[in-house]
């Protein structure tokens, strides 16, 4: 899942997909970097990328790494969705999981290695991701310490994507937007399961470190703000996702400007211009 990216506990891990948009147990799925070459001289450096490839290593030594893919695993299973809506047989397939890397650079190699007329099928977190745990985490810290710091890192704008895409090569782009809420007995919860996908924050303008009380104050305004009828609170995750095909001949194009026999005012006719042409054969 190319993602263009922290007590023993009393409530249930998700299964892998098809989950219900019902409640299971506590927990449920409810339904720039700097490019190294070739990258715009404007480009500049978010991420500490040693510090994100050590919460990645850390995360994947832990003795149960797999009970935090369940995120993973949900959207795996909506981008497999999206491979049956297209009327295609398709006889070979990549899996690239880039985590939070380079997108523009991973973007250009997988359109250099597809065959034409080939598509790529993408997803990764978008800007609305977490929006519950970086509103509350800022409204403690205001009001604790007077001012506030990024805690969540930041994610691309849907906006960007089509520009990525087409800069890529890629044409016939498709970009939409989903939500997944999960749903944690509490914030530390959903931070502890953040540390375990290896999706803590790592931008550089972050706080190295957050006081208990401001934290325990975060942790009260995100109950009270977001709780759930059963004490539950909710953790959206926004995913884009994206498609994109490699140019072939065979490929439709779009017809040529001016060639439109019907205009945009006669729309309101539809039906009887359509009546008019059963007729005329």
């Amino acid at each position: 899942m190319p993602l263009l990216t922290p007590l023993r506990f009393s409530w249930r891990r998700l299964p892998a997909a098809g989950v219900p948009v019902k409640n299971l147990g506590l927990r449920t799925v409810a339904s720039g970097a700097s490019s190294p070459s070739g990258a715009s001289p404007k480009a500049f450096n978010i991420f500490d990328r040693d510090l994100k490839r050590k919460q990645k290593n850390w995360a994947a030594r832990q003795p149960e790494p797999m009970k935090f893919d369940y995120l993973k695993e949900e959207v795996g299973s909506r981008i497999a969705d999206r491979v049956y809506d297209i009327a295609r047989d398709f006889h070979l397939a990549l899996d690239v999981g880039c985590g939070r890397g380079y997108i523009a650079e991973h973007l250009n190699k997988i359109h250099y290695v597809l065959k034409p007329d080939g598509v790529f099928i993408g997803a990764m977190f978008g800007g609305d991701t977490l929006f519950e745990l970086r509103c509350s985490l800022q409204l403690a810290e205001t009001e604790r310490e007077g001012g506030f710091s990024p805690h969540v890192s930041p994610f691309t704008a849907v906006n960007d994507l089509g520009h990525l895409l087409g800069r890529a090569g890629f044409n016939t782009l498709t970009v939409d937007t989903d939500e997944i809420q999960v749903n944690y007995p509490g914030m530390f919860e959903l931070m502890e399961d953040l540390q375990g996908m290896g999706e803590s924050n790592c931008a550089w303008n972050r706080k190295a470190l957050l006081h208990r009380d401001t934290m325990l104050a975060a942790a009260a305004v995100y109950r009270e703000m977001y709780r759930n009828e059963d004490g539950s609170v909710p953790a959206t995750y926004q995913i884009y996702y994206m498609i994109g095909w490699k140019y072939h001949d065979s490929q439709a194009k779009p017809a040529e400007r001016g060639s439109a026999t019907v205009s945009f005012g006669e729309l309101g006719k539809i039906n009887d211009l359509m009546s008019q042409g059963k007729k005329s054969q």
